[in-house]
């Protein structure tokens, strides 16, 4: 297939999987929107690169920033949303507010840009929607709550998605990896293992994301799982 220059926009571009993706479709050379809360946490000479401070954790002005973006960039035509944030515990374990913010920064805001964009990709002779879920929209699990109705709702909107742009040139597709080895795992009490097949790398979430992006026009992928060769959960001392 013809290479084909494309305007990407890449939420959390500045760590973990964003970091990865965005570096991959910058070295095939396309022209990459990264978003981040800190802009200056990725900084690149390359000039297809464009750092975008947009922080999908409040709110309030997401909307009128996300609609002003897709005015900037008309030339948009695909989007890989890897914002996202983890907080396990029993629900009684968390506060009102928590609940907002972690269903806030793992669905809400990325419903938010996603309606923002949604009009201007339609336009385009073919747009892409990628949203790295998480093996926790596949099954519920104890501890994960609130993180597990957060994901099952990217899940959802996704499927219902899928279904509304069906008869469009705007595909939908879902990315659930199990533990990859990013930061995400800094502040909490679990980490995957340190040897070879026990994590996925960010690189390999990277590529499953370019296998979407490179396929023939008229085929969607709805969800990719990806997990481990050997899953092991190392769990920290306190």
């Amino acid at each position: 297939m013809p290479f084909v220059n494309r305007t990407i926009l890449v939420t959390g571009a500045s760590s973990g999987i964003g970091r990865a993706v965005a570096r991959k479709l910058l070295s095939e050379g396309h022209h990459v929107l990264g978003v981040s809360r800190d802009a200056d946490r990725f900084q690149t000479s390359m000039p297809n690169f464009t750092a975008v401070q947009m922080d999908l954790s409040h709110l309030t002005g997401l909307a009128d920033q996300a609609t002003q973006l897709s005015k900037d960039h008309p030339e948009i035509d695909a989007a890989v949303f890897c914002a996202g944030a983890g907080r396990f515990g029993s629900l009684e374990e968390f506060s009102f507010a928590a609940i907002e913010a972690l269903m806030t920064v793992n669905f809400t805001g990325q419903a938010f840009v996603t309606r923002a964009l949604l009009p201007g990709l339609k336009k385009q002779a073919r747009g892409d929607l990628i949203f790295i879920g998480s093996e926790a929209a596949l099954k519920g699990s104890r501890k994960g709550a609130v993180y597990c109705a957060s994901k099952f709702a990217v899940r959802g909107f996704t499927q219902a998605l899928r279904e509304e742009c069906s008869k469009s040139r705007v595909r939908i597709a879902l990315i659930n990896p199990g533990m990859v080895n990013t930061p995400f795992f800094e502040t909490l009490s679990f980490e995957p293992g340190g040897e070879a097949g026990q994590a996925i790398e960010p690189e390999d979430v990277a590529d499953a994301v370019l296998y979407i992006l490179h396929s023939n026009a008229n085929i969607v992928v709805d969800e990719i799982n990806l997990s481990p060769l050997n899953k092991v959960v190392k769990f920290k001392k306190t």
